[in-house]
């Protein structure tokens, strides 16, 4: 959930990015086509064809992107419904523009390929490719309307009309397959970035977890990552104290000889009063660049433990194997007393020792009992148990 959270609000940044864009570029285009119409009759060009038309839809153009810059501002964003629309207002203006300011009308025509672009990148492809024959439909209908009325009788205008719509079409098409691509490729970058964000977390929570410390010091000798354990077996030093010649003297000094030697000192030291003794490793995090240096510390008393383990586990199947042994000729012994018990040539005395002999024979089988009883590993039995009960008991 939280990976697919971020995935949407980076694709929510890039249409607010696109939708920008596209109501900045329609205000500078409304600021054109009032520059055009109010352009003094002096200068000569362009030539107005209808100049109160001109005039009107300049200033209700400018007007209108105002208004659109102002609630993008406010909204964040807008709906496709409300796009749509806008870019129905810019053809339609275009078009009136094109049929006040002809000699203007294929630097309009132009600006009206880029709003069509941008509506491409925010719009399905249907609806783009919608909006670019409605432009078509409107530009070659103004043409077809003043073909009647124009002094020559080529058609170069109707030429370019049919041009600009081809054109219209393609850079819809080209734009809309480009701003899939784009999207894909930025929530795949996205995704990528969420893995390695979380990588790194597990990397971090594994190094602060490890029995082994691991220290970060840098060419300053100044501690900049410390783990937990790390932490432990340098008795707890506070947090702002990162200067390791102050923290541990004996381990600057080793960190020093290994850079200045290159040799490892491999001896037990203790680096803390009531610490266990560790044994320092030292690691450049870069070849042959001192600046950063990773130190491993590792505790001497859990290899003591895991030798002891081993030790005890050794002894227990010695012990196991000498107790199978010992019970033959404990039986054997066991035995032949019984018999001597059950002659009648013996007298009170013999009698009593076989009894002796045999209370020890048991007593020792019972002790060899015991001694495979702890060796064997017996299945777990698992048990139903009711914890509320258990804990009041407990209590």
């Amino acid at each position: 959930m939280t990976n697919r959270a971020l995935t949407d609000t980076s694709n929510s940044t890039t249409t607010r990015h696109e939708l920008l864009f596209l109501n900045y570029f329609r205000l500078a285009q409304a600021l054109v086509y009032v520059g055009l119409a109010f352009t003094p009759a002096g200068v000569g060009w362009p030539h107005l064809d209808n100049i109160g038309l001109a005039r009107v839809v300049a200033v209700l153009y400018v007007l209108f992107a105002v208004t659109i810059v102002s609630v993008t501002h406010m909204t964040r964003t807008l709906g496709w419904l409300s796009i749509l629309t806008t870019l129905l207002v810019d053809i339609v203006a275009a078009v009136l523009a094109i049929t006040a300011m002809n000699d203007a009308r294929i630097g309009i025509a132009m600006m009206l390929a880029v709003n069509l672009a941008a509506g491409a990148l925010l719009l399905p492809l249907r609806l783009a490719l919608f909006l670019a024959a409605l432009a078509t439909l409107g530009v070659l209908g103004r043409t077809l309307l003043d073909l009647p009325h124009l002094a020559t009788a080529d058609d170069r205008d109707l030429l370019e009309s049919g041009l600009f719509g081809m054109a219209y079409f393609a850079i819809v098409v080209l734009c809309n397959v480009l701003g899939r691509q784009l999207r894909a490729s930025e929530a795949l970058a996205e995704q990528r970035s969420i893995d390695l964000v979380n990588l790194a977390q597990v990397n971090e929570l594994i190094i602060r977890r490890m029995k082994t410390g691991v220290l970060l010091v840098d060419d300053a000798n100044r501690i900049h990552q410390i783990n937990e354990s790390a932490w432990m077996l340098l008795g707890n030093p506070s947090s702002d104290q990162r200067d390791l010649g102050r923290v541990a003297p004996e381990l600057s000094r080793r960190l020093y000889h290994w850079i200045t030697s290159g040799k490892l000192d491999e001896t037990a030291t203790q680096l803390a009063d009531g610490m266990p003794e560790v044994v320092p490793r030292f690691s450049r995090l870069a070849p042959n660049d001192d600046s950063l240096v990773l130190i491993f510390l590792d505790d001497t008393s859990l290899v003591s433990r895991r030798a002891e383990e081993l030790t005890l586990s050794s002894l227990g199947r010695l012990s196991a194997s000498i107790a199978h042994e010992i019970r033959n000729p404990l039986a054997a012994i066991r035995y032949s007393a019984q018999l001597l018990a059950e002659s009648t040539e013996m007298n009170a005395t013999d009698l009593r020792m076989v009894e002796i002999i045999n209370n020890h024979c048991s007593r020792l089988n019972e002790i060899i009992e015991n001694i495979l009883q702890l060796s064997r590993r017996e299945r777990s039995r698992p048990e139903t148990l009711n914890l509320g009960d258990w804990a009041h008991n407990f209590v």
